[in-house]
Formats: structure tokens, sequence, C-alpha cells
């Protein structure tokens, strides 16, 4: 499809790419042979899960201090999913939104970083929505050591394959979904500078996602397994939907709850997965064959189809194992606000994980 010069200039700096949008409304006159995965689907083999050991154990202690080794040897690096579309806070970007009084989730992560690492990089991972505003809010927090990288963009579609357009006329850009993480990150030249500084793992975890602290233990864990690739998962409780650790023909990846099959009993897997990573950072250095799948979203009430990759699936290509962490209480590692009634709901667990770390004090 030609795009207006004037409008390819415009994406240009997120990455627009012209041939990958040929590419996806290609793919919707195809028929469609569905997400689910083909191969043979079975749970995860208990070796592929290991809890992380309760605070306090002697084996927490160890693995602490593997991990506080690593960081204070400026091996760490910590990644902070921003990106997206600024839409679940009212059109704010919800990096900004002060959520324990006047600091932001944004401000909340950086204070953990600075507390188990004072001199670890961040990056954070913006969208073309959300790249301005945080940029400056990393400079009104003074924050050091802190880089801010987009993650890329292409148009939204009609069903018939046409650019859907928005009630004001003009076209309608999205973020291709946080599966963007390596290739942006290598793009923006912040990979090779990490690990030309001699880093060697990063942690990722979402910006919404308090209870996704710098835990030393977490990174020796990482460490004692000798995975490339380290996923959080949680216990399951009543409702709970989304990716889950399996194994795909004896590979253990993450499954996106849309991939599995009608017929594969998902309650056989009592954990999902947060989103939460520590990633071998000479291991993701190179391109992956990501899958982009197709979503439908309704925009000014008409159907917009849009296709999104995502970052779980690196699990489909490199040596993954998965570190079950605590859910509730001050321990827990996944808090997850995706908009203000869960941040409300989860407001008061947010205050004691808060309370019991020192560097929310």
């Amino acid at each position: 499809m030609k795009i207006d010069p004037e409008l390819a200039t415009r994406l240009a700096p997120w990455g627009f790419d012209n041939t990958q949008l040929d590419g996806f409304i290609a793919r919707l006159s195809e028929t469609s042979p569905g997400n689910a995965v083909k191969g043979t689907l079975t749970p995860p083999s208990p070796e592929d899960l290991r809890a992380l050991p309760a605070p306090g154990t002697a084996e927490h202690q160890r693995l602490s201090r593997l991990g506080k080794e690593a960081i204070a040897a400026k091996k760490v690096g910590v990644v902070i999913l921003a990106g997206g579309m600024a839409t679940r806070f009212g059109g704010v970007v919800k990096a900004v939104v002060p959520v324990l009084e006047d600091r932001t989730f944004l401000k909340v992560k950086l204070d953990d970083v600075r507390h188990a690492g004072p001199e670890a990089p961040v990056y954070v991972m913006s969208s073309f929505a959300t790249h301005a505003r945080l940029l400056q809010h990393v400079q009104e927090l003074g924050a050091k050591n802190v880089e801010v990288f987009a993650q890329f963009v292409s148009l939204r579609l009609t069903p018939e394959g046409q650019l859907f357009k928005e009630a004001d006329g003009d076209v309608s850009p999205y973020a291709t979904g946080h599966g963007d993480l390596t290739f942006a990150l290598r793009q923006s030249g912040l990979l090779s500078k990490f690990r030309a500084g001699g880093g060697t793992m990063l942690m990722m975890s979402n910006v919404d996602n308090l209870g996704a602290t710098l835990d030393p233990a977490v990174i020796g864990a990482h460490l004692e397994r000798g995975a490339k690739l380290s996923a959080e998962v949680v216990r399951k409780t009543k409702g709970d939907k989304g990716g889950a650790p399996a194994r795909l023909d004896g590979v253990p990846q993450i499954i996106e709850g849309f991939r599995f099959p009608p017929t594969f009993d998902q309650d056989s897997i009592p954990v999902f997965n947060t989103n939460t990573f520590v990633m071998d950072a000479e291991a993701i250095d190179r391109d992956f064959p990501l899958p982009f799948y197709k979503v439908e979203k309704k925009v000014d009430g008409n159907t917009a189809v849009q296709f999104e990759r995502l970052v779980g699936e690196l699990t489909a290509f490199l040596p993954t194992t998965f570190l079950e962490v605590p859910r509730e209480g001050a321990e827990s590692r996944f808090l997850p606000a995706k908009d203000p009634e869960e941040l409300a709901n989860r407001l008061p667990t947010i205050r004691l994980v808060a309370e019991s770390n020192r560097w929310a004090r």
C-alpha cells in the first residue's frame, strides 16, 4: 500500500515499516489457520519449575548473595515496559500516574532499582504515544543512568484491508506490542552499549507491576539455573486467564492463553506468566522470528484490525526456566494495575509491599 510521503515521514522516527504493513494487509485475505499451537502440548515438567525460596531461609540468602555480587559487578540492567497507547488511565501516560502519594509508577520502580543497584542502568521502553511524556518525566525526576527508547508503530486497518480512519479522518497508528522489545533495544544501540559496558543480563517488567522489584535472589536464581531466560510465574486463582508455561514438542515455553487448543485443559497448569523476565543479554542480541497476531479493536465504535507480537514468545527460541514467585502479602511480586479500578483494589497490598522495602520509606 502506498503511504502518503508526509505520513511516512511522520512515522519514520517510530520505526514504521511499509513493507511490514503490506504483509499485514496480505494476511487479512488469507484463510486463517487459527492461533492454536500445533504439535504435542503438555504441562511443564517438574524440572521446569522452581519456587523462589522464602526470605530468611539459607537458600534465599545464598541466592541473594549471588545476585548482589552480579549487581555490584554492574552485570545487571533493568528494562521497564512503559509503551502502549496511554488509554487505560483516561489518556494519561500510566508511568506518570501518582500511586504512592506523589510518587508515580515510574518513580517507585526507579527508587527500587536505586536501592538494589545504585549504578544499574535502566532502559524504559516507550511508544510514540508515551515517549515525549516519559522523557519529560525522567527529567522531572532528575533520574540518572536512565535511557528511554521507543517500540515500533504500524497503522490500523479495516477488515477489508484499507487504512482505518479515526473520527477526525486521520489514520490510526498503534504500537505493535511488547514483542518489539529486543528489536527496538538493539536498534536503539542500547543493548550493544550495555554489553560493551560489561552487562550480561537484563531484568524486564511492566511499569504497572510494582511487585516486580530488582530482587537479588531472583537474579541469583537465574544465574544458578543457567538458562538464557527466566520467566516469573505465580500460582493461579479462580478466573485467571493468560499465558502459562507448557512444553510444546518437549520444549518448555510460554504459551499465550489464546493459543491453547480448545481441547487442552488449561487448569492442568497450576501457574501462569507474569511478564517479568530475566534475560541473557548476549542471547537476545539477535532478531527472532516472533509471530504477529491479529487483534480486533473497537475504535470510535468501528472495528479496527492490528497485528501485535508478544515478548513472552522469546521463550520458544531460548532455553527457559520458570520461577514461581509469591503472589500474596508483603512478598508479592505480582501486583499489576492495568486501570484505575485495579490500582484502587491493589493499593493496600502495594503499600504493604512498599513498607517492607527500605527503598519505599
